[in-house]
């Protein structure tokens, strides 16, 4: 038997995959969590075999949660769960130690294939997740990405400057760069862009 933690801010995706999982494999789902706040609670609390994770969450996102989890638990199996993953993520996730990475499209029967290769100590990534990431025609830098999405979450530019420890004139650069980029009028425009093209 596998256990679980099952972190994801999609309610109805994580709610689904934790009635499915089970019925795929001998898998136990000990917690859900929506946010990463929760994701890194959760583990520390019921320590599972393997977290399955949300690379995009609010507030903490999945790669800060994992950071945090492995100051704790540096040997906790992760798989990151994601619709894209850009280079830069890819390099950062792995550098983290986490072993999977899994389309969020991906059947259930296939998810729950990897969790237990992971729980036997192997590694996987999907080959349509690394083609995404080598063919990634993203134009924002990391930080331009950051600010988009802390705009989408709906924080004011101030709010912004002080999460990400940056002049709030440095952060409206990198919000008229992106706009320029993405050929948008507004900070919002400009997020929603980027996240329709699944940047974010």
């Amino acid at each position: 038997m596998t256990t679980v933690v099952l972190a994801d801010d999609e309610a109805l995706l994580r709610k689904a995959l934790a009635a499915l999982l089970p019925l795929e494999g001998d898998i136990t789902v000990l917690a859900q969590a929506e946010d990463g706040e929760s994701a890194v609670h959760a583990t520390l609390h019921h320590r599972p075999d393997v977290l399955v994770i949300d690379l995009e969450m609010p507030g903490v996102d999945g790669l800060g949660a994992v950071a945090e989890i492995r100051r704790t638990l540096p040997e906790q199996v992760v798989l990151m769960l994601t619709r894209h993953a850009r280079p830069g993520v890819l390099r950062k996730a792995l550098k983290l130690g986490v072993q999977g990475f899994v389309s969020k499209a991906a059947d259930p029967a296939h998810i729950t294939s990897v969790i237990t290769a992971l729980h036997q100590g192997k590694r996987w990534i999907d080959p349509d997740v690394s083609a995404l990431a080598v063919i990634d025609d993203c134009p924002l830098t990391d930080r331009e990405i950051d600010v988009l999405r802390a705009t989408r979450e709906g924080y004011a530019v101030a709010d912004i400057a002080a999460q990400l420890h940056l002049a709030e004139g440095t952060v409206r650069n990198y919000l008229s760069n992106a706009m320029q980029k993405t050929q948008t009028r507004t900070r919002h425009e400009a997020a929603r862009y980027a996240r329709e093209h699944d940047w974010l």
